[in-house]
This record gives structure tokens, sequence and C-alpha cells, in this order.
């Protein structure tokens, strides 16, 4: 009678663990990547000269400051915008700037400077927005300093 009464326990415990809400295959709800999303920049060349005469300024705005400037001498490519967030940290080595713009919709330019104990000075930065399908990277290469256009997707991961 005991062996009896084991087994059924046994079984019921087998049939609430099969039932249980935690042994059904549920997959977690996930962002899947929208590759449709519409292109900001489709208009403008896929890289862009900088000139660091127009960038460097920046650094001396303070929040709420309107900008409106031009990356490069032809001025192919402008941004106007309003200065959303400026700290500077370690003594000015390291500075940080966004910018929300008003001519490219939701797009933010952010943008660091900063100044290595050697006093060489570095920038990064980007151009993006998380509506659309494309954006700008501050990159640097041997004649100086340019904005490449780049997938959103290889740069966020959903």
């Amino acid at each position: 009678m005991k062996n009896l009464r084991l087994y059924a326990v046994c079984v019921s415990i087998l049939f609430m663990g099969a039932q249980a809400f935690a042994q059904n295959n549920v997959t977690p709800p996930l962002n899947e990547p929208d590759y449709n999303k519409p292109l900001l920049f489709a208009h403008l060349p896929s890289k862009i000269a900088i000139n660091l005469q127009y960038i460097d300024p920046l650094f001396n705005a303070q929040v709420g400051t309107v900008v409106d400037m031009s990356f490069s001498d032809n001025g192919s490519f402008r941004f106007d915008g309003k200065v959303v967030t400026a700290t500077s940290k370690l003594n000015g080595s390291v500075q940080k700037l966004m910018i929300k713009s008003s001519n490219y919709n939701g797009a933010n330019f952010l943008i660091t400077k900063t100044i290595r104990t050697d006093g060489t000075i570095q920038y990064h930065g980007r151009i993006l927005s998380f509506k659309y399908g494309d954006f700008y990277e501050l990159q640097k290469d041997k004649t100086g300093y340019y904005l490449q256009k780049k997938n959103f997707y290889d740069l966020v991961n959903e």
C-alpha cells in the first residue's frame, strides 16, 4: 500500500510538472531589426571631409546655445541645432557635447574631445537618429577627420 501511494505521488508530480507554465516553450519578445527604415542622409555623400576649425569652437558653447554650422569648407553639409549637453571632466581633458538637430529630424550630434597627456587632441563622434537607417561616424585617417556614412544596424543590434 505504501508503494502504491509513492507511485501515485510521483505520477501526480510528473503531471503537474508537465503542465507547469515554466515548461511551455514561449520565446521572449525581441525587436526584429527594421532594415527598411528610411535613410536620413540619403542625399549626402558617404564620406565628408571635416575641417576642425568649425568643430573646435563648439566646445566653448553653453547648454541652450543655437548652433548653425558647416562641417567642411565647401558647405556641402550643414548641421543646425541646439546644444543640449555640454560636459567637461578631468580638468578639461575630456569634453563632451550633444547637439540636437533642427534640420535633420531626430538626429543628434554627439562629439567628444580628448586631450591626451602628450598634448595631442583626439575627437570621437556620431550624428545619429534611432528613427532612421543610416548615421555618420567621425573617423580619422592620414589626411584628417571625416564623417563616414554607415548603416544603423552596423552600430545597433536589437
